[in-house]
């Protein structure tokens, strides 16, 4: 399964493909939303994203926003991951199109959680 990493910290990004890549997934990465559509376009084979909502450029809420709108990328799930708390935001996000929210920090754990409520766990190991 490939994975889509979509965060401005290059730690952040380094910690979550490590996770991934022990799962079995293949992963490519972003480090704004701008670039998170670029490397869509050219990666549509990615099945699941992991967005960070704050980021310079575009930010994940407007990133989920464009995703929404292109048909072509119906079947991809999206998965908020930030330190916004506040239901209001998870609220906000899920309404934008996310499918999940994960907050940081999270274990490995948590991730192979929110696949399998994703409806992939088989898809990772």
């Amino acid at each position: 399964m490939k994975v889509l990493i979509v965060d401005d910290s290059s730690a952040t990004r380094f910690m979550i493909r490590k996770m991934l890549k022990e799962l079995g997934c293949d992963v490519v990465e972003a480090e704004n939303g701008k670039v998170a559509l670029e490397t869509l376009s050219s990666n549509k084979d990615v099945e699941v994203a992991f967005v960070d909502w704050n980021m310079p450029v575009m930010n994940g809420y407007e990133l989920i926003q464009e995703v929404r709108k292109d048909a072509e990328y119906n079947n991809m799930k999206l998965m908020m991951v930030t330190t916004e708390t506040e239901m209001t935001q998870v609220v906000k996000a899920i309404e934008a199109g996310a499918n999940e929210y994960l907050m940081k920090p999270f274990t490995k754990e948590m991730v192979v959680e929110k696949m399998a409520l994703l409806g992939i766990e088989g898809a990772v190991q």
